[in-house]
């Protein structure tokens, strides 16, 4: 029996040249069958045939699930990597809140302890005030109240005067001299300057951040009321955000259609903001809209400019969208490139550096393969 999967046949200058392996080591009496009349030769070259045309079917085949196989792990990957960044997102706002809140509790205990020894201080020195009053005040006291020998009952009634007018006059000075009371504790709000990057700012490319912010500032003037699609809508529903969250809720319950139509008409009011294209490119992905997908991520990294911290995360998720769709279509060349801009954005990012090392060895087995 012959190896037909080793064997060979070139066909070339008016000839056919065979190579042929043997299953099993033997020498060959012959090379065509002995004793075999026509109708046995038509018979094993038809099975000979059915067999070759089995076999193509089956490699198809194996070819198609191995396919399928990479497309689910495709829609998999873009999955669990937006899934990752969205828990890394939510934790990320969680650790802000607790450093936050632990912030304004040692603020407020700070506040409480600096009142505390205030108001102690205050109680401290008017104590240290009003003593020297007091011994003043007891020694003119006794020194009014031991009669002179041999004075006289006027002597005594011209020395109650002074007396009494030495009291009372003390008892002014005294009055006067006296501090008010320490004042009710209160809290005092401190409002700081709010910074939009999350840099500091002797970190951030002032001038690129001021551009970006302008950008969007403009964009979001820009509205494009004159559609006649707006004729029968609301007012509210004419506000390419009140659009854009509505594609999202749509996108969170599954209805991409709906999102990508609600996305649409956000793009037509206004054409500047790379969100819409972004959140649209997602839809396109899960409706296997593969070129629109790139089209979108594309036009949204054209508007993600310059590149500012304030747009990182943006600009990552479109490289891995466009990266994505070319896989799905089996550009697994240009679908790396992808993965590795969104690297150099975010390095530490393991989950993207997990997929670009698949997309790695996918290449490799295609070179190898063909």
């Amino acid at each position: 029996p012959i190896d037909d999967t080793n064997s060979t046949a070139k066909i070339g200058n008016g000839n056919i040249f065979f190579t042929l392996y043997k299953k099993e080591p033997a020498m060959w009496d012959s090379l065509t069958l002995a004793n075999a009349d026509k109708e046995k030769l038509q018979y094993l070259r038809e099975n000979a045939v059915l067999k070759a045309h089995e076999k193509a079917k089956e490699e198809t085949e194996a070819k198609k699930i191995t396919k399928q196989e990479h497309k689910k792990y495709a829609l998999e990957a873009t999955m669990k990597l937006e899934e990752e960044e969205r828990k890394r997102i939510e934790d990320l706002k969680e650790k802000e809140r607790q450093k936050v809140a632990k912030e304004l509790e040692l603020w407020k205990n700070q506040q409480k302890d600096g009142d505390k020894y205030k108001s102690i201080q205050k109680k401290g020195k008017l104590h240290q005030e009003t003593e020297p009053l007091k011994e003043r005040k007891s020694e003119k006291m006794n020194k009014t109240r031991i009669p002179n020998e041999g004075t006289s009952k006027a002597r005594l009634k011209s020395t109650k005067g002074p007396v009494h007018g030495s009291s009372s006059i003390f008892s002014e000075n005294l009055k006067e001299e006296q501090l008010p009371g320490p004042r009710a504790a209160a809290t005092i709000k401190v409002n700081f300057t709010p910074r939009v990057f999350p840099t500091a700012l002797r970190e951030s490319r002032v001038a690129e951040e001021e551009e970006w912010l302008h950008k969007q500032a403009e964009a979001r003037r820009i509205i494009n009321s004159d559609l006649s699609e707006l004729e029968d809508l609301k007012e509210e529903e004419k506000n390419p955000d009140w659009l854009k969250d509505k594609g999202n809720k749509m996108f969170a319950m599954g209805d991409y259609l709906g999102a990508v139509n609600a996305y649409n008409l956000a793009v037509r009011l206004n054409n500047k903001l790379p969100l819409l294209y972004l959140n649209r490119a997602a839809c396109h992905l899960k409706l296997r809209n593969l070129h629109k997908a790139i089209e979108d991520s594309s036009k949204a990294l054209e508007l993600l400019t310059p590149p500012v911290p304030d747009n990182e995360n943006a600009r990552v998720k479109a490289h891995v969208r466009r990266g994505t769709a070319f896989c799905q279509l089996e550009l697994y060349t240009e679908g790396l490139q992808d993965y590795e801009a969104a690297l150099k954005i975010d390095p530490r990012n393991k989950n993207i550096e997990k997929d670009a090392e698949k997309i790695r060895h996918l290449i490799q087995g295609t070179m190898q393969s063909s």
